[in-house]
């Protein structure tokens, strides 16, 4: 019952505007207070005042001109953001240097509840075969911790199996449910080895010490797919996609709260055939050896998209990026906590937003990739596209089905890199952004703040 506060140490930044600067970032849940050092609190009570409002003037174009491979950019200031927010880099390759390429830092979540909640940001690292080689010589697919106290990042499990370790969700009940972007059986789990793709993998922390990794266990129920983002709802019931040019989005209903031992897997089907309206979920049976949920949900007539890749549930609506939907890539919504759900399109370039032109450097929306739920409500979209956009989308409060509005927030000026893992953690809020596959061969997890002056 008492306030909490998470600090993260002291990280030098640059910005748009200043040169460099020493900062601390406050976050909640966290410790408690009355456990803080007074030179802590006195420290805390120093910083420059930080605002939770994350209301922006939105960008005029992409960072088309600003483009670069110059480390001495990226590896400060690798965003082009509005004026009065500021960025540093949180954690990067010479915090925690994990493969003998670049990281690919990639997915990000706090510990959002239990022992020192939202102390632990765990980061998923999407490498796959061809360049999954640690640098003590061993292989396979990783997820990373950053104390945000200590500022120390470490190796939170790893194993030669895994392979595209891609999303990450923490669930109501203390655990991280993790996702293999496995598009063939190239790495098989040894207790799985006849599963067509990819699996989920339940970790579960010390409880007493969450960096500890304790156990990590596969769900085999959850299907074989090619996965990425998995989401949850309040009543237990877990949502993955299936990254294919004809995925799927499936639920996932356990027997039992927070048990995923045992439970039925129901795919999505929109009615008479179409991509969006009146939709139903529709139970299906899995072969107990392949576990190959997507020849499942084809023999069910299950709707297909092109690339869905990101899940994320704002109240009663569960939002899908599709990367590739009639090109451009779309974002979906689907009306849960009714007896049918509703499918939409929620952004579609063309309809509430601008489509990109590159020839012409014309700035709009392409390839939507990852999705966060903002500290308003917002969705905010993420782009695997040249330059990496970041844009937000306002509720639909007129009932078309449509966002009522789709603003520019950030773009990524790294040549070859992609903005991914959007996560906002904290009171106040602050947006973590990971630079993956990045032109310096310095992968980087940023964070985002807006700051007020003085007064």
């Amino acid at each position: 019952g008492f306030v909490r506060i998470v600090p993260i140490p002291f990280v030098p930044y640059k910005h748009e505007t200043e040169e460099t600067t020493n900062d601390a970032i406050i976050m909640l849940p966290g410790i408690s207070m009355r456990l803080l050092p007074c030179a802590m609190l006195l420290l805390l009570a120093l910083l420059p005042p930080v605002s939770a409002d994350f209301a922006f003037t939105q960008l005029p174009s992409s960072a088309w001109s600003e483009m670069t491979t110059d480390p001495d950019v990226l590896n400060t200031r690798p965003l082009k953001i509005p004026a009065g927010f500021i960025q540093r880099i949180l954690s990067d390759e010479t915090h925690l240097d994990i493969y003998r390429g670049n990281d690919w830092t990639d997915m990000q979540i706090l510990n959002e509840t239990g022992q020192d909640a939202g102390r632990y940001l765990y980061r998923t690292h999407e490498v796959r075969r061809h360049n999954d080689r640690l640098l003590d010589g061993r292989k396979g697919g990783a997820v990373s911790v950053v104390d945000l106290v200590s500022g120390q990042t470490r190796l939170f499990a790893t194993r030669e199996d895994w392979e595209a370790v891609d999303g990450v969700l923490w669930t109501q009940w203390n655990s991280l449910l993790v996702t293999e972007e496995q598009k063939h059986k190239s790495s098989p789990d040894p207790h799985y080895r006849d599963a067509a793709r990819g699996l989920v993998y339940e970790l579960f922390p010390e409880p007493d010490n969450p960096a500890q990794l304790m156990r990590a266990v596969a769900r085999p129920l959850l299907g074989s797919l090619t996965h990425e983002g998995i989401e949850v709802d309040d009543d237990g019931n877990i949502y993955v996609i299936d990254e294919d040019d004809a995925g799927s989005i499936y639920r996932f209903v356990p027997d039992r709260f927070g048990d995923l031992e045992s439970g039925r897997l129901f795919v999505l089907r929109v009615a008479d055939e179409a991509q969006t309206g009146p939709a139903e979920w529709v139970l299906l049976q899995l072969d107990q050896r392949s576990l190959d949920a997507r020849s499942a949900a084809r023999n069910a007539g299950a709707t297909g998209f092109c690339r869905p890749e990101d899940l994320e549930r704002i109240g009663e609506n569960l939002y899908a990026a599709l990367t590739c939907e009639d090109g451009d890539g779309a974002v979906l919504s689907i009306r849960l906590g009714t007896e049918r759900p509703v499918v939409r399109y929620f952004v579609k370039p063309g309809r509430n937003v601008a489509r990109e032109n590159a020839l012409l450097r014309r700035t709009g929306f392409r390839h939507p990739d990852n999705l966060a739920n903002g500290p308003d409500g917002r969705l905010w979209i993420s782009e695997d596209n040249a330059p990496g956009d970041i844009w937000v989308a306002d509720p639909d409060s007129d009932g078309d089905g449509y966002s009522d509005g789709v603003a520019l927030f950030a773009s990524l000026r790294d040549e070859n890199g992609e903005p991914s893992g959007i996560y906002f953690g904290g009171i106040p809020a602050r947006l973590f952004v990971s630079v993956q596959h990045s032109s310096t061969g310095n992968d980087k997890t940023v964070v985002i703040e807006k700051q007020q002056a003085q007064e």
